[in-house]
């Protein structure tokens, strides 16, 4: 978990970076298949849905995620290993992003076939699918890997060496 804001713009960074880069690839190929210009389009669409994403995270779904959760979720049998936290955490996070995000690509994309509401559900139920095992099996412990390797780089050497019986 991240520590600092340097460390949750870093998490966010990787997190959002790699979900939205998969995710475009993902809704693109289910509205036009994988066509010659099938990159170009996920590369275009890339910045402006990775700064929503980014504001949406940092904003909006990662503070309402975390109030929700440590006011009304947490309790002793999660304390007890934080990838219960990390996990509980993801999921819930996914399940706002998914939310938002998918209400975002509608409006770019202007996708609102005749009924607005089914297409969003559908569009919410297909993204959901697609999100949450990739954040849960790939992008998560890709981010967290990172996020751990920073976090073990800078620790001070005096925290990591062994207390003494005076400390």
């Amino acid at each position: 978990m991240p520590k600092n804001f340097k460390e949750e713009l870093l998490f966010t960074a990787v997190m959002a970076g790699l979900m939205v880069l998969v995710m475009a690839g993902y809704n693109i190929a289910l509205a036009d298949g994988f066509s010659h210009h099938f990159i170009r389009e996920v590369l275009t669409g890339y910045p402006l849905a990775l700064v929503v994403a980014a504001i949406c995270d940092l904003g909006i779904i990662g503070p309402g995620v975390k109030y929700i959760f440590f006011h009304f979720i947490i309790n002793d049998y999660m304390k007890k290993k934080q990838i219960r936290i990390a996990l509980t955490i993801s999921v819930m996070m996914v399940a706002g992003m998914v939310t938002l995000m998918s209400l975002f690509g509608m409006v770019v994309t202007q996708n609102f076939g005749d009924n607005a509401l089914l297409t969003y559900l559908h569009t919410w139920i297909f993204n959901l699918f697609m999100a949450l095992p990739l954040q849960l099996l790939i992008v998560g412990p890709i981010a967290r890997a990172i996020l751990g390797a920073v976090q073990k780089r800078t620790t001070p050497a005096e925290n990591l060496a062994p207390k003494s019986v005076e400390d």
